[in-house]
């Protein structure tokens, strides 16, 4: 079995989970893409996937369904996915390996 693409830890499993009991259209999962942009050249997007794509990666990981853009792919593989609350801000946070560079706001990064 080849690796996962993305790792999610228990965090992440459960805001996950979260967001999900409060989505109001019947989601399936979330889906996890990058796009062009941000100040390092791409970021991470998430939303809700109401339904699986063509050649989309399903990583179903601690009671989750992720699904990957396979445009997002080569750049995802091997991301563990966290969730950081703080006094101020909660996010969800991507340790890539694949990262060369990464803005300072944690936003965008370059690979």
């Amino acid at each position: 079995m080849s690796e996962q693409v993305i790792k999610l830890s228990q965090n992440a499993a459960e805001r996950i989970k979260e967001i999900m009991s409060k989505a109001k259209d019947k989601a399936i999962g979330v889906r996890v893409g990058v796009k062009s942009g941000g100040c390092a050249g791409m970021s991470y997007i998430m939303e809700y996937a109401k339904e699986i794509k063509p050649n989309e990666e399903i990583i179903e990981d601690k009671g989750v369904k992720v699904l990957i853009d396979p445009k997002a792919i080569m750049y995802l593989l091997g991301t563990e996915m966290d969730y950081k609350k703080e006094k101020f801000s909660s996010q969800f946070i991507f340790k890539n390996p694949n990262e060369t560079e990464r803005c300072g706001c944690g936003e965008s990064f370059k690979v």
